[in-house]
């Protein structure tokens, strides 16, 4: 065990052992996505309810909300690379059975649900377990590059998931589609096996007197973590408005396209491609580049970036289709310049042992707005037009960058949380432990 605070001092060959499970993740990140679209194009088909495919977004957000901050604080106690596997393992057994059920052909709607469900509830152990991990193994100097890489993987899955889903689906049978995401889990699994992921020490007073504390007492200090650092509380506050205005303009956009641009389905992948392919080009730049010494800097650029294309694709008039692909592409590339420095700041300040629910907790608040903003949304694009949604949200995270940039707790939110008496720096143990 190491006597160094939360500095991250990953060995200098961090290469070796982290890529290794990035690729496999990210091969199950692209079977995630496949059965996620044969599911939804399966429920589509063969009820035809939007009812149907409502519940199934609700399925799957429904664990982001509610087990995510619990899941954060197990996450924080447990192995995390056992977390991983299980995870990864549990996503592959709920699959197995879907293929047995479509294999006997017995599948029920409702099963398809609980299979979503418990997919999601995988995932909301697995994202906090591996995003923790990243910052214990890559030095702190890469963490943007390698969260640059992680938003050009979205974006790129985002490309190539549906029609390569398409694809699958018109050679295979639904169970063979199935069949891929298994196979992509234990490509997931195989490294973790192999390699070792560092486990922060526990170092909080009570562990210090040979007590571990509950789980509900590692919840409330998650709690004073981050409600005793005033430039996670500002930030959080603006990703949880970003996701109640910008969430519901993207899912406004097929009625952008058809009823002000007089568009179709062309112009509408369009709209989609752009986007995508902007995430990717930003990924690359962000993973190339590493953004300003100051993270927090390049995240309001972002934000800037965002909030401007949002604005223009509002004001447009209906003759200036292309510049609103214009202005999609700038969304998309604006989107891993703000995220990618986000999620590499708290992985280098914020204490290896809180890292789980620090994660957790701001991104379940964020995720809870997006079911509130799709409500709202809708009587107001009816009743004002949908460009007046993605004006008002663009101008408002407009605000926010500008300023957030004049806010010292903001602008300072790198220097850290503050102290914390019965919960400082974790020490990195290399050894694996509980």
């Amino acid at each position: 065990m190491l006597a160094e605070s939360s500095v991250n001092q990953p060995p200098k060959n961090w290469a070796s052992s982290f890529f290794p499970i990035w690729i496999g993740q990210a091969f199950s990140l692209l079977g995630s996505q496949l059965v996620q679209f044969a599911l939804i194009w399966w429920l589509t088909s063969t009820t035809g309810s939007a009812t149907v495919l409502a519940t199934a977004t609700l399925v799957g957000l429904l664990p982001q909300v509610f087990l995510m901050p619990i899941a954060g604080t197990f996450v924080d106690r447990w192995n995390r690379r056992v977390t991983m596997i299980v995870a990864d393992g549990l996503v592959a057994m709920a699959t197995l059975t879907l293929v047995v059920l479509f294999w006997m052909g017995n599948v029920q709607v409702w099963q398809v649900y609980l299979i979503m469900f418990v997919r999601a509830a995988a995932g909301s152990f697995h994202w906090p377990a591996m995003q923790a991990s990243t910052s214990l193994m890559v030095p702190e100097k890469h963490l943007s590059r390698v969260q640059g890489l992680n938003q050009m993987l979205n974006g790129g899955l985002n490309i190539i998931a549906a029609p390569l889903g398409a694809v699958l689906l018109a050679v295979l049978p639904m169970q063979g589609v199935l069949l891929v995401d298994i196979g992509t889990a234990l490509l997931a699994i195989l490294p973790l096996i192999f390699v070792a992921v560092p486990q922060p020490a526990r170092s909080s007073a009570s562990a210090a007197l040979g007590e571990k504390p509950s789980a509900l007492q590692d919840f409330r200090a998650g709690l004073r973590y981050v409600m005793g650092w005033p430039g996670l509380m500002i930030i959080g506050i603006m990703a949880t408005l970003i996701n109640l205005l910008l969430t519901p303009a993207y899912a406004l956009m097929p009625i952008l396209v058809t009823k002000h641009f007089n568009g179709g389905a062309m112009q509408f992948a369009g709209m989609e491609s752009a986007f995508s392919i902007g995430i990717i080009l930003g990924g690359l730049i962000l993973s190339v580049w590493g953004g300003f010494h100051r993270r927090i800097y390049t995240s309001m650029m972002g934000l800037i970036g965002i909030g401007i294309g949002s604005v223009m694709i509002g004001l447009l008039p209906a003759s200036a289709f292309y510049l609103a692909i214009f202005s999609a592409l700038l969304m998309g590339f604006a989107q891993p310049i703000t995220n990618g420095p986000l999620f590499a700041a708290l992985q280098a300040v914020v204490a290896p042992d809180m890292q789980g629910r620090v994660f957790t907790l701001v991104g379940s608040v964020a995720a809870a707005m997006t079911p509130l903003g799709l409500i709202v949304a809708g009587p107001v694009a009816d009743a004002f037009g949908v460009q007046s949604w993605f004006v008002v949200g663009g101008l408002v995270t407009l605000g926010m960058a500008f300023g957030g940039m004049l806010i010292p707790a903001v602008v300072n939110f790198e220097k850290g949380a503050a102290a914390e008496p019965s919960q400082p720096a974790a020490d990195i143990a290399l050894a694996e432990g509980d």
